[in-house]
């Protein structure tokens, strides 16, 4: 297995005793069933690409000055959730090595202080990032649908008071995952994700059946086409991005929670479950790809994240 403790809790069914599983993994003893073995070093190497990649973000949106707005410090709040998806990789991956090379010895105790926190590490940055990934499509609704009232509806104040809440939310309801895990608190997780996942697909069709009205209504005024076409169909193009990479990255890992709660022994459940380090190397991809898909496509911040490589604080 190539984790150690990152998710641990997530990893296999909770109301499944051993023999259960074993006989279930036995009957599906197949070569489908034996999982991916993913090497450290590809979790290492991503973790530490993300990291980077998020922490450029979170360093441009402090520089500037001009993007010290509800939208960016959204968007920077979301690097930082990606960060700690990053974070709690690297701890856990640098445990492993420890471990591997004889440097620390594998105690039990020990073992089971790194399991919590980096099960409260990751839950709370799964948390966080789902809920500022929902914020994020609210905030682009507004500002589409509602913008000579943007300002006035998204106030700094509203916006301090959403990231706080989300924040100390996504740490309490982790802290009560680790401790009181069951199948009742996953079924709480499953049921925030499916929200966030209708909540996004219910704002971005609304927003890119406007982009397609857009589109046709100057087509049909044949009016500087090219140009409003092409900002059209660019903006149509980023939406269907962020609903297939949010799809994509994350749904796996909810479908594997929803089999846990409903086959935890049969043998296409395990099965599936061999799998898990596939699911978690597609989260650590999305916090890897959030940045280009949220931040990167800001002009500001481009130039902005060249000054600070550049450091030109």
């Amino acid at each position: 297995m190539s984790t150690l403790a990152s998710l641990r809790l997530l990893r296999e069914p909770w109301n499944a005793s051993e023999g259960n599983q074993s006989n279930a993994t036995a009957g599906s003893g197949n070569a489908w069933c034996q999982g991916l073995n993913i090497p450290n070093e590809l979790f290492l190497a991503l973790g530490l690409v993300s990291l980077v990649e998020n922490l450029l973000v979170v360093a441009a949106i402090l520089k500037n000055r001009n993007l010290h707005s509800p939208t960016y410090y959204f968007i920077c709040c979301l690097a930082v959730s990606d960060t700690l998806v990053s974070v709690s990789n690297l701890v856990e991956m640098f445990f492993l090595l420890l471990l591997k090379h004889g440097v620390l010895v594998p105690r039990p105790s020990v073992i089971h202080y790194m399991d919590n926190v980096l099960n409260l590490l990751i839950c709370s940055s799964v948390m966080s990032s789902l809920s500022f990934l929902g914020v994020i499509a609210v905030d682009r609704y507004i500002t589409i649908f509602y913008a000579l009232r943007y300002h006035s509806i998204m106030t700094l104040q509203r916006a301090m008071v959403t990231m706080a809440s989300i924040w100390l939310a996504s740490t309490v309801s982790s802290t009560v995952f680790v401790i009181y895990h069951s199948n009742a608190i996953l079924l709480c997780l499953i049921s925030f994700f499916l929200f966030m996942l209708v909540l996004m697909l219910v704002l971005y069709i609304h927003m890119f059946a406007m982009a397609r009205h857009h589109l046709h209504s100057i087509s049909s005024q044949q009016k500087q086409p090219t140009v409003y076409r092409s900002s059209s169909l660019k903006s149509a193009v980023t939406l269907t991005i962020l609903l297939g990479v949010f799809f994509i990255c994350w749904g796996p890992f909810f479908f594997h929670l929803i089999l846990i709660v409903t086959c935890p022994t049969t043998p296409f459940c395990t099965c599936f479950f061999s799998y898990f380090n596939l699911f978690h190397i597609l989260i650590i991809c999305n916090s890897l790809i959030d940045p280009l898909i949220y931040a990167f496509r800001s002009r500001e911040l481009r130039r902005t994240l060249w000054e600070v490589m550049l450091c030109s604080w």
